[in-house]
């Protein structure tokens, strides 16, 4: 659990011009799926979810809704954001129970690059996921997926049977060995090469006529 909390209430007001009130009065409308309870439309205080997005733990942890003093444990689904302000402007979250296993995007991170001989050497890190998706409890969902970069050389590729993953946490992807990341060489730049004339009294090129002497 993330220690995340969010005071929720039932939305009344739906469709458009609803969801346009909920956000005038502070407050940011969203769904929440999931259980023998259905869907249900609610509206959470816009503050308290910027504060969850900015704390890093929101999108991929169990968090804690508490509606009138009754708590539940959910999943953050999706969130969408203004295409100008890039404030949230809905939330969906889907109920879960703690030791429910779920699949969840985890972030990618890299270690130990100056541990590299092919980074050492110019060689530069080509990340082909920036998340993987994993099977896991709900309660122990890891923060992070780390990748020891030591000993990579150039042209090496890091493929997921090669990441240490957290205990009790798989791959969802699981019919093929997958690519993390690469170690690439450096891009050799094309030097453009001009043929310059031959100095006077060089000799010509093999097979070529020589040149006629000047009369006078």
């Amino acid at each position: 659990m993330a220690g995340i909390v969010l005071n929720v209430e039932k939305r009344e007001k739906l469709g458009t011009g609803g969801a346009r009130a909920t956000r005038n009065a502070g407050l940011i409308p969203g769904v929440l799926y999931g259980g023998t309870r259905g869907s249900v439309p609610i509206e959470i205080n816009a503050k308290d979810v910027e504060m969850a997005i900015r704390s890093g733990k929101f999108l991929s942890h169990m968090v804690e809704l508490n509606h009138q003093g009754e708590k539940q444990p959910v999943i953050p689904r999706a969130i969408q954001f203004h295409p100008v302000t890039d404030k949230p402007i809905h939330v969906d979250l889907y109920r879960v129970e703690e030791n429910a296993e779920i699949a969840i995007d985890v972030v990618v991170h890299f270690k130990n690059h100056e541990a590299s001989p092919g980074i050492k050497r110019g060689g530069a890190l080509n990340i082909v996921r920036h998340t993987v998706r994993l099977k896991c409890k709900a309660n122990k969902i890891p923060e992070e997926i780390v990748v020891d970069l030591t000993g990579r050389e150039i042209g090496d590729s890091i493929h997921i049977s090669s990441v240490s993953l957290p205990d009790g946490a798989r791959p969802v992807i699981k019919d093929r060995d997958f690519t993390i990341a690469t170690i690439a060489g450096r891009k050799v730049e094309t030097e453009e090469t001009t043929t310059a004339a031959p100095a006077e009294g060089a000799a010509p090129a093999e097979g070529a006529a020589p040149a006629e002497k000047k009369e006078g």
